[in-house]
């Protein structure tokens, strides 16, 4: 099993609009062969002193993958790509982390 998380980071003001296009493109993710888990989550409010926030222009994205072998067919799939291409002027950062259980 593949875990990631992955970082996503807007230009300011653009996080909502970023989330528009990722939110309509989860379905497409979700019927993906070996998608177990794929969602976007922000800062949880009034964690108070225990949380490090990603702030206010970042989301994360927590994934699962049954195989390496389907995240890659995930990164390659179409719709990724269109996805990417309607988000990419609005993007400051995207950092990813793949991740096998301990």
């Amino acid at each position: 099993m593949i875990h990631v998380i992955a970082i996503i980071t807007a230009k300011p003001g653009h996080r909502e609009s970023v989330l528009e296009h990722f939110r309509a493109n989860v379905p497409a993710v979700h019927a993906e062969q070996g998608c177990l888990g794929y969602e976007p989550v922000v800062d949880a409010q009034g964690a108070g002193g225990m949380q490090a926030p990603i702030g206010p222009d970042a989301f994360m994205v927590v994934e699962k993958w049954e195989s390496l072998d389907a995240l890659k067919a995930h990164a390659a799939a179409p719709h990724m790509a269109a996805y990417a291409a309607k988000v990419k002027d609005m993007l400051a950062t995207r950092v990813i982390h793949i991740l096998t259980p301990a």
